[in-house]
């Protein structure tokens, strides 16, 4: 056996003790916090998940492209945060470990083993003589006194001398642990609210995003979720008045997965209530739960507010939005190429197609959105003032063509007085990024 032998143990063992030290060192967990408290501050300020067309309108091309490789349009789902966290929660499990067997110790028991030079090596300590007094005496005496003032003590004999150690507030100590425990426990809800295990299925090549516009029906099994795959979600899905789902989106960079739901969600009522301006006070969702297994043929009935969620089965089922589910339009349509003066009706409902025009020239009519109340700020007002217009009931639909293209247009249904003259207003776009 050869000198290098020999060492090669006690290198090993330095080495390991050397990465115990720096990942339960303070600094490092600080720099972790500052780190992730930083991106937090992104993820609040930037708005996340939203269509990447929003984020080309608002940044441009060349910086969406850049916060896009950074991750920022869903910081919290970054493989670089998730990475930091995971980091992070090693990081303070590790000195809850090398700790934790410390603080216990002096948490049970004294340390009645000591010398007197260790004694007096400590910065804040006092000597007294006692020529007139027996040991007993002096015991009780002090015992008494610790008792007094709420210590727990204990007494050794040494047989030439007497060590009394006492402590108090040893449960002081757990204030550590359970700040670092809490570290942990909401760093570990961190990584199974943040796409965590969504990714890991789309790095084994279980899930596939998909980026095309299709139906919930037509979606592959690819990119379909069955009940209990995620230990963790946030999904959204519109659901009009009178309308059943058992299905939720899930929102993937410039794509989206479908995630089943064990259960059948159906919107009975939704209602809104406005202020005297016109802007929404509070609105309520009247829902039934549709559970065969659970609840046989009896459906679940729950009202669902802000701020009130429904909790079924460990779901908790939100209001994050509202829109119109299916309002009924009569609409007079008049060409404005033909000689014919007279207007076309038509009658359609929120979410639905109409054909308009020549049969040989048809044109489809999108039904896409209609807006009772419309506040906006006043034209005319100064930047400060803040003074709203109700501008009146508005509706937005597509005409799309026999290739496909389509115009998108949003009319607003009540004149305007604008500079003392009425006008009806209309905008148009034919891409979905333009103003």
């Amino acid at each position: 056996m050869n000198d290098t032998t020999l060492c090669k143990p006690v290198r090993q063992r330095a080495l390991s003790w050397v990465w115990l030290e720096f990942l339960g060192s303070m600094n490092l967990a600080i720099t972790l916090l500052v780190v992730i408290a930083i991106a937090s501050v992104i993820g609040t300020v930037l708005q996340q998940n939203q269509p990447y067309p929003d984020y080309v309108l608002k940044f441009g091309p060349f910086w969406f492209e850049v916060f896009r490789q950074l991750g920022l349009y869903d910081v919290y789902g970054a493989s670089w945060f998730l990475g930091i966290l995971a980091f992070l929660i090693l990081s303070t499990s590790v000195c809850i470990y090398r700790q934790a067997p410390i603080f216990w110790r002096e948490m049970t028991q004294f340390r009645t083993r000591v010398r007197l030079d260790s004694l007096r090596g400590f910065h804040h300590h006092m000597e007294w003589r006692l020529p007139n007094h027996g040991v007993d005496a002096v015991q009780a005496t002090v015992g008494q006194m610790l008792r007094s003032r709420g210590y727990r003590w204990q007494v050794e004999d040494h047989g030439d001398h007497r060590v009394i150690a006492a402590s108090k507030g040893r449960f002081s100590r757990l204030g550590y642990l359970c700040t670092h425990a809490a570290v942990v426990i909401i760093g570990v809800g961190g990584l199974l609210d943040g796409s965590l295990w969504l990714k890991l299925k789309e790095w084994h090549g279980d899930l596939h995003v998909e980026t095309r516009d299709l139906a919930a029906r037509d979606l592959p099994p690819e990119s379909r979720l069955a009940p209990g795959a995620l230990p963790a979600f946030r999904g959204n899905i519109m659901l009009p008045e009178g309308a059943v789902a058992n299905f939720v989106f899930l929102r993937v960079r410039d794509g989206f997965v479908l995630q089943e739901l064990p259960f059948a969600i159906e919107l009975k009522d939704f209602q809104v209530a406005y202020y005297d301006t016109g802007q929404p006070k509070s609105f309520a969702s009247e829902v039934l739960i549709h559970d065969q297994e659970h609840l046989g043929e009896h459906p679940l009935k729950a009202t669902i507010r802000v701020n009130h969620p429904l909790v079924y089965r460990g779901y908790a089922i939100y209001q994050s939005d509202f829109g119109d589910g299916g309002s009924r339009l009569d609409l007079r349509t008049w060409p404005l190429m033909a000689a014919r003066a007279d207007p076309v009706t038509a009658q359609g409902t929120v979410g639905n197609t109409l054909k308009v025009g020549r049969s040989d020239a048809a044109l489809s009519l999108e039904l896409d959105e209609f807006r009772l109340f419309n506040l906006l700020p006043e034209p005319n007002a100064q930047p400060d003032d803040r003074k709203f217009r109700n501008f009146g009931p508005s509706f937005a639909f597509k005409l799309r063509d026999a290739t496909g293209e389509a115009r998108e247009y949003f009319n607003y249904m009540a004149p305007v007085q604008l500079e003392g003259r009425w006008f009806y207003i209309s905008g148009m776009r034919a891409q979905p990024g333009q103003l």
